[in-house]
């Protein structure tokens, strides 16, 4: 009876020990929202800087920034949104832009001359903002930011990305995709 009421009370604490370690994890596997983000089409935002070219406009043709407020200021036209456009949408509003009234027939192509930064914190050996490159991972990102530090945990970690304008957090481990604007966050890890 004795072993029965001290093997109950074994089971409770294992059972609120592991309840207590799933309750310390602070954000949910990866939304599927996230996950799907990394297969879509590379949407603008600021800190993005974009070479617009003007086919037979040289004076057109330049590097933009996409400023703070999720514009471009463009000769001729004004501010353009760029926020969450596609490089084919923004290219499309250009020429139609400049179509009322500029040019007959402006042919528009914009590419990614810099992409807005990533940021990588927590247990890294130099926490801070760092260069996109395309098909970049989280542990490219971590690599770069200086590796992990001895209690860096390196099994997962956290994404914050923004989805439909609004920032979205989730874990994730760190063979995942990271995209430019993305906050990747090292956790302290359990010994």
């Amino acid at each position: 009876m004795i072993f029965a009421r001290r093997q109950r009370l074994m089971m409770l604490a294992l059972a609120l020990m592991g309840g207590g370690t799933a309750a310390c994890s602070t954000h949910p596997p990866l939304p599927k929202g996230l996950q799907q983000s990394a297969v879509q089409p590379y949407r603008l935002d600021s800190g993005d800087r974009l070479r617009i070219t003007v086919y037979d406009q040289a004076g057109l043709s330049n590097t933009y920034a996409v400023d703070q407020a999720g514009y471009i200021a463009f000769p001729l036209i004004g501010q353009v949104a760029a926020r969450g456009q596609t490089l084919p949408a923004l290219e499309g509003a250009i020429a139609a832009r400049l179509k009322q009234g500029y040019l007959r027939d402006p042919d528009v192509t914009i590419e990614v001359d810099r992409y807005r930064p990533v940021f990588v914190m927590g247990e890294v050996g130099r926490p801070g903002q760092y260069s996109y490159v395309p098909g970049m991972t989280a542990q490219n990102a971590i690599a770069i930011a200086g590796g992990f530090t001895p209690r860096g945990n390196r099994r997962d970690i956290d994404v914050t990305r923004k989805v439909n304008g609004r920032p979205v957090t989730g874990r994730a481990p760190i063979s995942s995709p990271v995209l430019a604007g993305d906050t990747i966050y090292v956790r302290e890890r359990l010994f």
